[in-house]
C-alpha cells in the first residue's frame, strides 16, 4: 500500500488516488478513503479529516490522528495558516505567466459558479469570497492526454495554483473562468482525458506537538493509468498478488473486468475478448508481469454447461498449472482455472476476510468478543475455505459447511498451504440449513457465523434457495447458533437486494428470534471494485454483535 505519505502520532497524510471518494457519500455506499483507514488498522479509528479532495482529484489528504492535532490543525485551516499547493494540466492558452483570481462562488444548478463581488445581478445564497493564485510552470507535449481530441491537440500546459482560500470546486471554476479549464473537467470545460488533471501536490502547516513548520509532497504522473494507481494506492504487493485490476465502466471499460491472480490474469466478459480490449489486457499483462492471460466469457446458462466450457481459456503466454498459489494479505489460496465458473476465490471479499485474521472490523468492533484464541467459527458455504483460513490464523476453530465435497478438500489444501493442520478443525459435507438445524438442536452455539451463499444454489434436501426470497429463512437458522455477544456476518452480492432491504432483513429476523443488534458494520466490496452508475456496487455486508 503505497498511499501512505506520512506518519506519527499525531498526523496522518494519504496520496488518494484520483477516482476514489474521501469519505462516503451515504451509508451503504462503498468507503471513501476515510472509512477504509478507519476500518483497516485500530491506529486510525479516530481520525479526523483535515483537507479533502474531489473525488477525482488526486493528492494530498491530511487526517488528524490526536485532540491537540485537530484543534491545531482546525485553527490553522480556519487562520488560512496553511499553505496548499495544487498543480494541473491545461490545452488551452494559459493567459499568463503569473495572475490572481477572486471572485465569489457560490452553486448554480449542478455546479460551482464565479460570480463578481458588488456586481448585479445578486449572488445566489451561500456565495463566498474564493482567491487563488496561479503560475505557469512550463508546456509539453502529451499524446497520451489528448485522446479526447481536444483543441491543443497533444501540448499541455503545467499550471500551479495556491488557493488562499477553500471554496468547493475554487481552482476548478477559476481556471475556468481565465480560460484555461483543468484538462479532462468535463463540467468546467476541459477537454476529454483519461482522468481529471488536478492534482494537491503541496501542504504547509506547523507541526501539532513540535511547533515546527512542516511540508509534505507528493507528485503524480497525470498520463498514468488511473485504475493502476488506485490499485497500487490500495494493495500492498508485498503480501497480495490477487485482485481485480479492472472493474468495468468505473475504469472506462463496462462490462468488463481483469483480475490478477498470481502471476496470470482473468479477463471476464459477456462476450469474447476482441478489438481494443485484446490491447490492453497485453498492456495490463505487461504491467503486471504474468506469465498468461485468460478470458471467461459469461453466461446466465452457467449450470447447463460442462465445468470445460465454463472455464476460463488461454488467451496469450504460457498455460497455467492444474492448481497454482495465489497470496492475499499474506494467506495462500490454491486457485484452478479448470473447475469451472469459479477459480476457487471471491477477491471482492478480501477486506472481509482480512478482517477475521487480524481480529478488527472498524472503529469499536472486533470480530471476536474475547480473544481469538480458541474462540469457534462456523463458516456456512465455505466454499474452499477462504474465511475458515484467515479464522484460524487468528486462532480460532473453524467449522467449514459446503455441499460440496470437493471444495471442502480444496479447504483443507488451503488449510496445509497457510501451516495449519485441517485435523484441528472441522469439515461438513450437507446442506447449509439441513445442518444448521441440526447444530442448534443439539445446542451448537459459536462466537461469529459466517454467511455467505451463492445468490441461487439447489440441494436435495434444501430445495432451491434464492438469496433475493430467502435470505431472511437463512438468517433466522443461524442466529441460534450465535453465542449471546457472538458477530453474525452476513453477505450477500445479490444485485436485487437493496443494502437498506437486507438491513430490515436482519432487524426483522433478529426480533422473531428475540434478539438484539447491539452492534453493526456495513461493508461493500474491496476499493479495487470500484461501482458506476452503470455498474453499482452489488456486495452487501453486515457484521452484527448479536445480544
Amino acid at each position: 500500500m503505497t498511499m501512505i505519505l506520512y506518519e506519527d502520532e499525531d498526523v496522518l497524510a494519504v496520496d488518494k488516488p484520483a477516482g476514489w471518494n474521501t469519505h462516503v457519500p451515504d451509508p451503504y455506499a462503498p468507503a471513501g478513503v476515510y472509512e477504509w483507514l478507519r476500518a483497516r488498522e485500530p491506529r486510525w479509528a479516530d481520525l479526523t479529516i483535515m483537507h479533502r479532495l474531489d473525488k477525482e482529484t488526486s493528492g494530498i489528504l491530511l487526517f488528524a490522528k490526536s485532540p491537540r492535532a485537530r484543534q491545531s490543525l482546525s485553527r490553522q485551516f480556519a487562520e488560512r495558516g496553511v499553505g496548499k499547493t495544487y498543480e494541473f494540466l491545461t490545452d488551452r492558452p494559459v493567459p499568463e505567466n503569473d495572475w490572481v483570481r477572486r471572485s465569489l462562488i457560490g452553486r448554480k444548478g449542478d455546479r460551482y459558479r464565479e460570480f463578481p463581488e458588488g456586481k448585479v445581478p445578486p449572488q445566489p445564497k451561500g456565495a463566498q469570497v474564493a482567491v487563488t493564485r496561479f503560475q505557469k510552470v512550463g508546456e509539453r507535449v502529451d499524446a497520451a492526454l489528448a485522446r479526447g481530441g481536444s483543441p491543443g491537440g497533444s501540448r499541455v500546459t503545467l499550471v500551479q495554483a495556491r488557493p488562499e482560500t477553500g471554496r468547493t470546486h475554487q481552482i476548478r471554476v477559476h481556471a475556468a473562468a481565465s480560460g484555461c479549464p483543468v484538462l479532462g473537467d468535463s463540467l468546467y470545460g476541459g477537454a476529454a482525458a483519461p482522468r481529471l488533471c488536478l492534482h494537491a501536490a503541496g501542504l504547509r502547516f506547523v507541526h501539532p506537538a513540535t511547533g515546527e513548520p512542516m511540508e509534505i509532497r507528493t507528485e503524480t504522473d497525470f498520463a498514468a493509468d488511473p485504475a493502476e494507481g488506485l490499485r497500487r494506492a490500495v494493495v500492498d504487493r508485498e503480501d497480495t498478488d490477487a485482485y481485480r485490476m479492472l472493474n468495468g465502466a468505473a475504469d472506462g471499460w463496462p462490462g468488463w473486468s481483469v483480475d490478477r491472480l498470481g502471476a496470470y490474469l482473468m479477463s471476464q466478459a459477456g462476450e469474447p475478448l476482441s478489438g481494443d480490449r485484446v490491447k490492453h489486457l497485453e498492456t495490463l499483462a505487461s504491467t503486471a508481469g504474468a506469465k498468461g492471460t485468460y478470458h471467461k466469457t459469461l453466461t446466465t446458462a452457467v449450470r447447463n454447461v460442462s465445468p470445460s466450457e465454463a472455464s476460463p481459456a488461454l488467451v496469450r503466454g504460457q498455460a497455467a498449472p492444474p492448481e497454482f498459489v495465489v497470496r492475499e494479505n499474506g494467506v495462500l489460496y490454491a486457485l484452478s482455472f479448470e473447475e469451472g465458473y469459479s477459480t476457487g476465490l471471491f477477491l471482492d471479499q478480501r477486506d472481509n476476510r482480512r478482517r477475521l485474521s487480524v481480529d478488527y472490523v472498524g472503529p469499536g468492533f472486533r470480530p471476536f468478543s474475547g480473544t481469538p484464541i480458541g474462540a469457534e467459527v462456523l463458516n456456512v458455504f465455505a466454499y474452499t475455505c477462504g474465511f475458515s483460513v484467515c479464522a484460524a490464523k487468528a486462532g480460532a476453530k473453524t467449522t467449514s459447511l459446503d455441499l460440496s465435497r470437493k471444495y471442502l478438500e480444496w479447504g483443507r489444501r488451503n488449510f496445509v498451504l497457510n501451516g495449519l493442520d485441517p485435523r484441528d478443525h472441522d469439515f461438513i459435507y450437507g446442506d447449509a440449513f439441513d445442518w444448521m438445524r441440526r447444530l442448534a438442536h443439539k445446542g451448537r452455539q459459536y462466537d461469529v457465523v459466517l454467511l455467505d451463499p451463492p445468490t441461487f444454489s439447489t440441494s436435495k434436501p434444501g430445495g432451491a434457495f434464492r438469496a433475493e426470497k430467502d435470505y431472511d429463512a437463512l438468517v433466522d437458522a443461524a442466529l441460534p447458533l450465535v453465542k449471546k455477544g457472538g458477530v453474525l456476518f452476513a453477505s450477500t452480492n445479490a444485485a436485487r437486494i437493496s443494502p437498506e432491504r437486507f438491513a430490515v432483513t436482519m432487524e426483522t429476523a433478529a426480533a422473531r428470534a428475540g434478539r438484539t443488534i447491539e452492534r453493526s458494520f456495513f461493508a461493500s466490496q474491496s476499493p479495487d471494485f470500484p461501482p458506476s452508475r452503470r455498474e453499482p456496487a452489488y456486495l452487501k455486508t453486515f457484521w452484527l454483535r448479536v445480544g
